[in-house]
Formats: C-alpha cells, structure tokens, sequence
C-alpha cells in the first residue's frame, strides 16, 4: 500500500490501467426524464459496469497493481455488495483469491455475486461487530493484502474514471453532477476530475435521510458520523461516517441533499418504466433527488450517476408493483 494522496494524475494513470477491462459505460438522455424535470439530465449508466457497479474501477485498478507476492497471498475487503463483487471479479481476473467481510443482511443477490466470481465471503453483524477489525485480522493471518472500499489513492482514482469518461461523452458542459455516497469514493474522485477539468460545475451529494454522514460534515464543517437508526433499502449508502481520504477532498461539494426510501423507489419504478434501466436503490438516488424536485434542474445540464444494479430480486418485485411503502 501507499501512503501517497489521490490526485487528478492518478485518474488519468488509473483510466490507462483500467483501459479495454472495466466498461466505458453510455451516458444516456431520456427526453421523458427532461420532460419531468425542465432540463437536460445526463445519466452515467455504471448499473452495466462489470459485477454490476462503478466499484470495479476502483478495484481492478487497485488489485491489478499487485505483485507476484501479492498475488499469491490473496485479497481482503469489506463491503456490503458492490465493492465485494468489485473487488472478488477483479481477482478473478488477477489470478488472486480474495475474502470478503460482508453484513449478514446483505442482499442475497450480491452475496452470490461474490460467491460466483470466487470469492471467500465471511458475514458479520453491522450493528455490533467492526469490519474493519475484522478485515484487520484476517489480513494479518492470511498475510493478505486490505482492499478497501474507499480510503485508498488508488480506489479514489479508479473512480474517478467516472467523471473522466462523462466529460468525454457529454455535448455541453455540466451545470451540476450529482451523486451517491457512502465513504464518499466514487465523490472524491469526481471531485478530483471536475476540480481540474470543469471547476464550475456544481457537485451535491445525495444520501439516504438517516444516513446523512456526509451532510452533517458539511455542516460542522469536520469529518462526522450519523445516529444509528434503523436500516434503509439504499444498503450501498450506509457507511457510518466519510473516509479519512475522502472527506477533505469532498469538502469542496455545493451542497448535500437527502432522500426518502420511498422517493428511492419511486426512481427505481421511473427508470423500469421510462430509461428502461434495472437500478438498485443506492444506485437511484440522484434520480430520485431530481423527480422529487429537491435537486433544481430547470433550465439547466445536470449530470448524475446511476451507480449500481445490484438489487434484490423480491425487493425489486415489491418496487416495481407499486406494494414497497417506505
């Protein structure tokens, strides 16, 4: 591991390593969406990223950096989906075995992700029982090497590929982007990308209503974390607090936003209906900022990532047919 920051060149070294592996995924306009909301939307379709997610970037380049040694002793990470599946595809393709600690009340769908492209899973209990210790401990016994989610220069880097690709793609400058966040990854290295390449583009955060860590640092103006409450279906963006990379590079966001489990719905049933696209309800969240009008895009280029697909077979039944209340 290093102990280097993440920065914009890495981005760039990071869309060489990635280049001709991850996808280079469409950015999309639906003028029903464009209807809805007034203005022009941009929509980064990461749900057709390899396992599903953005998460890939991140992983592959920082696993495919390995060693031989490395190699050979493995991978460990924690995740509640997206980065596991991320993190167990980019292995596979390293040649790696990987572990990876994932909340006992995962979806089913992203455990067997893991599981079908190698991966070791090892489950624990969210509310009382610490993954990073536990992934601590694993990569000590195994001698593994730590991959984590998001407090890593080469995981911030890889995704923001993202935000590389988007500007390439786009035919008009972004007035806003907008995006989920958990540790706030997938955010940083948008931010590093947007801060060198389109500094006026406004950038929020959208996060589930209880689990609004990145909005209450915003506010206190220093990295801190949100209440335990009970659980929301957006089970991508639960992490307890920003990470200790990410936070100071998100500290240029221009504003944070929160939304609903039902307003996540309500978007996931809007992109089945009208973008004909299958989102998981972390993934949706920007789209939901928009339809429910709590981000402003009239007259404006809003870009915004769908970041993931992995969703919960029966849950998504239970959106899609209207009978999932929030």
């Amino acid at each position: 591991m290093t102990n280097r920051l993440p920065s914009y060149e890495g981005v760039l070294d990071a869309a060489r390593q990635i280049e001709g592996v991850a996808v280079r995924t469409p950015l999309l306009e639906s003028p029903a969406l464009n209807a809805v909301v007034g203005g022009r939307v941009l929509m980064k379709a990461e749900t057709l990223q390899r396992a599903g997610a953005f998460k890939f970037r991140g992983a592959y380049n920082r696993i495919s950096r390995l060693n031989a040694e490395e190699r050979r002793r493995g991978v460990v990470a924690f995740s509640s989906g997206n980065h596991a599946q991320g993190v167990a595809a980019a292995a596979a393709l390293a040649g790696t075995p990987a572990i990876i600690v994932m909340p006992s009340d995962s979806p089913r769908v992203k455990v067997e992700g893991v599981i079908g492209f190698g991966g070791e899973v090892r489950t624990y209990d969210r509310w009382t029982e610490s993954r990073e210790a536990i992934g601590a401990a694993i990569a000590a016994e195994r001698g593994a090497i730590l991959v984590p989610p998001f407090d890593d220069p080469f995981i911030i880097e890889g995704q923001g590929t993202t935000a590389l690709e988007m500007l390439d793609q786009a035919d008009a400058p972004f007035d806003q982007l907008l995006c989920g966040a958990s540790g706030g990854g997938l955010l940083a290295g948008i931010n590093l990308v947007l801060a060198e390449r389109s500094p006026d583009t406004q950038v929020f955060v959208v996060e589930p209503e209880a689990f609004d860590d990145t909005a209450r640092s915003l506010a206190a103006g220093e990295r801190v974390g949100h209440p335990q409450g009970p659980p929301s279906i957006c089970d991508a963006l639960m992490a307890p607090m920003p990470g200790e990379l990410t936070w100071p590079i998100n500290r240029r966001l221009a504003g944070a936003l929160t939304v609903s489990d039902a307003e996540a719905a309500e978007a996931m049933r809007f992109a089945f209906r009208h973008l004909k696209l299958v989102i998981e309800p972390g993934g949706a969240v920007s789209l939901a900022a928009l339809l429910s009008g709590k981000a402003k895009a009239r007259d404006r280029v809003t870009g915004i990532v769908l970041s993931g697909g992995n969703v919960d077979p029966a849950l998504y039944a239970e959106i899609i047919e209207g009978r999932f209340e929030g």
